[in-house]
């Protein structure tokens, strides 16, 4: 086992067994993209011109198909789900993730016997069964899609395992939205044969993958998981978000996927011992991810703030205060040359910086940029840009903000210290979302809030850190 899960996750040849109209031929749909071989298995007479319309090709069984069949997407009524299973195996094919649910997580005798039935069949087999109650892979550099929202193409270096399909679809569309593709994603469900631990050894030593996340609710044999934890830690980041880890939380998991959830305690000392990174949501999940892969990696928690108001800056040093980060003053060459041309009136440069009344001056705001990350007492800068406060100057300086960004492009080029925006939006979301997709296009790593901002550089400032204490 475990040996065919490349056929897997870089399949030539799919087949999809029971899709229906009643669903839209969602699986069918999802492989329109897939740039190998897609078949259909279905028997139901009333179901097969729908699927020659999609324009695929449709057999009675997995035998019959022509070719050997690398995944199997599997979405039939639980009763069937063992003549299927057997049907995979002595097809040959390199594994099947079940989208078919209803067995152990529902606590029921019959799904429950179902499942166990299935575990001990695939694996007396071998075979490389993921699932049931899941969504499967997702590998865009393929097409292989498992929602039709999700983009086919060019894949990315970050790689995500979940228990939860939801979790998975999620992850890969709000990641784009923030600047990063993923590699490949697995949502794996209840875990009966193949478990996070089998997909973290795979995508440890997969070289599209440079960064992985995992969305866990339980695991099977907990010595076995930090021992690969560790080994794909020393590769590459690995962060973790672990669901249910309080009372209520734990029912929750169980009745999802039928997983015994650890508690916050324990698994807040497996991940610290094992040198990955823990997060709590999607949101820290993304919000860090992006740091590790568009941040340079500081060489220490002293930061520079760059705020577009005095209230902003007061607020901005304490979200990087509560998380950890200082906020020192500048050294004395700094404040020299700041004197030489800021405008303190409204404004001060102390650190943090309070730029409110130098905002026309573009050369001035990148001239005071330059000067904090140049200070011996600064590892990263971290400018916030206010919309509302743009917006007013888009009004009367035409072509202003499209000078701000090349200003900002040639100053990020220039520099090697670590440096991210903040993009405040006020009341204006809507045009703060545009602004942000033209950071995005332009290298930029961005952030909505301050504490966002202050959690994920925290969280890449410790996992240095601790990276660099282990080689040491």
């Amino acid at each position: 086992m475990k040996q065919g899960l490349d056929r897997v996750f870089n399949p030539r040849t799919v087949a999809v067994v029971g899709d229906k109209r009643a669903n839209d031929y969602m699986w069918l749909k999802c492989q329109t993209t897939f740039k190998g071989e897609v078949y259909s298995v279905q028997i139901d007479p009333n179901e097969i011109p729908g699927i020659l319309d999609l324009g695929f090709q449709n057999y009675p069984s997995l035998a019959d198909i022509p070719k050997p069949v690398d995944y199997v997407i599997v979405a039939v009524p639980r009763s069937i789900t063992p003549r299927i299973l057997h049907d995979c195996i002595e097809a040959g094919a390199g594994g099947a993730s079940f989208f078919t649910s209803g067995f152990s997580e529902t606590r029921t005798e019959e799904g429950k016997t179902l499942e166990e039935y299935i575990v001990r069949v695939a694996r007396e087999a071998g075979f490389n069964l993921i699932g049931p109650n899941c969504m499967g892979v997702f590998n865009p550099s393929l097409g292989l899609r498992h929602d039709t929202s999700q983009y086919s193409g060019n894949g990315g270096k970050v790689g995500f395992i979940a228990q939860s399909g939801t979790h998975a679809i999620f992850f890969s569309l709000v990641g784009e939205t923030h600047g990063f593709r993923v590699s490949k994603t697995i949502s794996y469900g209840n875990a009966a044969v193949l478990e996070s631990t089998d997909f973290l050894e795979y995508m440890s030593d997969d070289e599209q993958t440079e960064i992985i996340g995992m969305y866990i609710e339980g695991v099977k044999d907990g010595r076995r998981f930090m021992d690969v934890l560790k080994r794909a830690a020393k590769k590459k980041p690995v962060l973790i978000w672990a669901g249910g880890k309080t009372e209520d939380g734990a029912r929750a998991a169980f009745s999802h996927t039928g997983s015994l959830s650890t508690n916050a305690a324990m698994w807040d000392a497996i991940i610290k011992q094992c040198g990955a990174i823990r997060v709590e949501n999607l949101e820290q999940m993304v919000d860090t991810i992006k740091a590790l892969l568009y941040i340079q990696p500081p060489p220490g928690n002293r930061v520079g703030l760059v705020a577009y108001s005095g209230g902003q800056s007061v607020v901005i040093t304490d979200a990087f205060a509560k998380e950890g980060l200082s906020v020192p003053m500048l050294g004395a060459a700094s404040y020299e040359e700041f004197a030489s041309f800021f405008n303190i009136i409204g404004g001060s440069y102390m650190n943090p910086l309070d730029i409110s009344w130098n905002l026309e001056s573009i050369d001035g705001l990148i001239k005071s940029l330059n000067i904090v990350a140049n200070d011996r007492n600064i590892d990263t800068v971290v400018l916030e840009l206010c919309v509302p406060f743009l917006s007013q100057m888009w009004e009367y300086l035409p072509g202003h903000m499209e000078e701000l960004i090349e200003a900002l492009v040639a100053y990020k080029a220039s520099q090697e210290k670590s440096f991210s925006l903040v993009l405040s939006p006020g009341q204006m979301e809507a045009e703060a979302a545009r602004l942000g997709d033209k950071m995005i296009k332009a290298g930029f790593t961005t952030f909505p809030t301050f504490e966002r901002s202050a959690r994920a550089i925290k969280k890449v400032v410790d996992f240095h850190e601790s990276r660099w204490n282990r080689v040491a």
